[in-house]
């Protein structure tokens, strides 16, 4: 089986003066959360759609996607968790709870507000976390990579060559996936940024996607007039 986690669950804070989570602003004439649900409603491979948001958004969120997209028991929404990794953790109890899944079975998850993700990125971390387990959409540096240990000198400047910019999806083996994090011990899992780190922390190979400038994560006010300025452009 096939599943798509949509990340809903953050609050936006970095979005300013907000009364509602960034996923739920307006992006044209609908919210930045349905353009992102369209993208994988389209694709048949998907079995099922978790939308997972806030619990007091869950019942907005059920309304919400049923006036846009009319009744469908493809799109199931769930409470997100604190963090990141707890929301793909209750994506994938979830999952394993209510269906019969195999060795097999591979979870896409994929930010609520990066609402320009292509067909091609969603079908290539498809077929890349089936081939291989793990797979994550990245674009390479283009900028100059700098790191300061202490926050006032530059420590090192790496090789730019070899670094890149992640995006999402990230895409994996639900059995995997669950079993290195079971791996982890407490100090591991508190460092966690995201659910490839999963893997790498387990010596794991993560497959690179390539990715696309314009997959861009809608986080600041400026973001969001990219993204209309994208979507005004026909994208």
């Amino acid at each position: 089986m096939i599943f798509a986690a949509i990340l809903a669950g953050g609050v936006g804070s970095r979005m300013g003066n907000s009364d509602v989570p960034k996923q739920f602003l307006n992006l044209g004439d609908k919210p930045i959360l349905i353009h992102t649900i369209e993208k994988f409603i389209i694709n048949s491979k998907f079995d099922k759609i978790l939308v997972l948001t806030p619990n007091n958004f869950i019942n907005s969120t059920i309304d919400l996607i049923k006036n846009i997209e009319g009744e469908t028991d493809k799109i199931i929404v769930l409470e997100g968790g604190e963090t990141r990794n707890d929301t793909i953790r209750n994506a994938i109890s979830y999952i394993k709870s209510n269906f019969s899944i195999d060795d097999n079975s591979i979870i896409v998850t994929h930010d609520s507000v990066r609402p320009f993700v292509s067909h091609r990125i969603i079908e290539d971390n498809i077929k890349m976390a089936s081939e291989y387990g793990a797979c994550d959409t990245v674009i390479p540096a283009t900028d100059t990579i700098v790191e300061s240990v202490d926050g006032d000198t530059i420590s090192s400047i790496p090789l730019r060559d070899h670094y890149y910019q992640g995006q999402t999806p990230q895409s994996f083996r639900i059995n995997k996936l669950d079993s290195l994090y079971n791996n982890l011990s407490k100090e591991e899992i508190d460092s966690l940024t995201d659910a490839a780190k999963i893997f790498t922390l387990n010596n794991e190979d993560v497959f690179l996607v390539e990715g696309d400038v314009t997959n861009i994560k809608i986080t600041y006010p400026y973001d969001l007039k990219l993204a209309n300025t994208i979507l005004k452009g026909g994208y």
